[in-house]
């Protein structure tokens, strides 16, 4: 995928070079009504531009996690989950294992961030880990390796970095606008009827830019979303050589009528899904961030013959009429090269699949020890469980009554 990786890096610079623009001419604009000068608010523009930039490269993927609630997990909290990422750490050839992280979250999506594969992070939601069997796990997090293997995460994270700066100051300065043209004007006085006229055109033009430069930020972001998400599904049938799993799982995360709560406008594309929903509603087909989830599903079910790139290329071709895959990833690789594995878990040696009810009370219980509830098992079978700010020095269990010191 050495296309993909280059492209990845190119479009970075792109897109870095894109939203300074977008910043330079609100920055003109500020400059002009609030300092007088241009050149001020472009020096003060490049300066914000560059300090994000190192912020979104070497903090980006720690910002993301912390907005999007994550917490992370070592091995022993969750052992199932450890044993599929080591599995396609392997198949992916990763250098290092990425981070895990948990977001206590009922919908079920997930995310993977990072600077690159030495420092990259995978996020599943506790919805995740409690719906999906561990083929469809596997499928997912395959997806989320997949790109940090390309180099999306680079590129998203600092799309999703840069973004929102550019949202927070059209927000703050379109206030400032507003507010001084209530308070009777900017530091330029006006006090004839020409500078009142010229200072209504800034306003008005400071007003339209205010508006348009987040959206068209969003719009730059968006544009480098959908192709990334078909080339990380290529690439999960091929680590885990069964596409079923990840095509069922999509179908389970279509289904779900919950939204992502920590979700917002510049994250949204990071996920695996769109995160956005009406409420009580299955996530929409058609979204500005993610190519259709059925046409993802249709093209992973064609892949009859085999899981390599050569496979997903010609299903994707049969579905959607042309190619996507990168010529350096179908070099030397033939239809059926790469055959697909049998039903079940993908080693002998794993544990045996634990049933819904038992992966709801294994998510249940982790995210009650990170949250530092500490627990009491009762005689009676009960499981009682103390938040942290609980300031008694008894409980008691309301089951059988039995007292226990906390």
């Amino acid at each position: 995928m050495f296309e993909q990786i280059r492209s990845n890096q190119f479009r970075s610079i792109v897109l870095v070079t894109a939203m300074a623009a977008v910043l330079l001419a609100l920055g003109y604009v500020i400059g002009i009504f609030f300092f007088d000068s241009a050149i001020a608010g472009l020096i003060i523009a490049l300066i914000f531009w560059f300090i994000m930039s190192l912020v979104a490269y070497f903090q980006g993927d720690s910002i993301l996690l912390s907005v999007a609630g994550a917490r992370k997990i070592s091995k022993e909290d969750h052992p199932r989950l450890f044993n599929i990422v080591e599995e396609m750490k392997i198949a992916s050839g990763l250098p290092r294992m990425p981070d895990v992280y948990i977001i206590d979250d009922a919908a079920l999506n997930a995310f993977a961030t990072g600077r690159n594969p030495d420092k990259a992070a995978v996020a599943i939601t506790s919805g995740l880990l409690q719906k999906l069997n561990r083929d469809e796990l596997q499928g997912v997090i395959a997806h989320e390796i997949a790109h940090v293997k390309n180099r999306d995460v680079m590129l998203m994270t600092m799309a999703g970095i840069l973004l929102g700066s550019i949202v927070i100051l059209a927000w703050y300065a379109s206030r400032m606008l507003f507010f001084s043209a209530m308070m009777g004007g900017s530091r330029r006085g006006g006090g004839g009827g020409g500078g009142g006229g010229a200072q209504i055109i800034v306003l008005i033009i400071g007003i339209i830019l205010m508006i348009l430069a987040p959206i068209m930020a969003q719009l730059i972001y968006f544009a480098l979303s959908r192709r990334r998400e078909y080339l990380a599904d290529a690439s999960a049938a091929l680590y885990t050589r069964y596409p079923e799993g990840l095509a069922s799982a999509l179908e389970k995360l279509a289904a779900s009528t919950n939204e992502v709560k920590s979700a917002n406008q510049a994250t949204a594309p990071m996920y695996i899904i769109n995160p956005f929903r009406k409420r009580g509603k299955p996530a929409a087909d058609l979204t500005s961030t993610h190519p259709s989830i059925q046409e993802r599903v249709r093209i992973l079910r064609s892949m009859g013959g085999g899981a390599s790139m050569a496979d997903y290329e010609t299903a994707y071709s049969s579905v959607k009429g042309k190619g996507i895959v990168p010529k350096s990833a179908l070099a030397g690789a033939t239809p059926g090269a790469v055959p697909l594995r049998e039903t079940g878990p993908s080693t002998e040696a794993v544990e045996a699949e634990p049933g819904q009810v038992q992966r709801t009370r294994e998510v249940s219980n982790l995210m009650w020890r990170k949250q530092n509830y500490k627990t009491i098992e009762c005689d009676c079978g009960d499981r009682l469980k103390v938040p942290p700010d609980f300031k008694r020095p008894q409980i008691k269990c309301p089951h059988c009554g039995r007292i226990h010191k906390v």
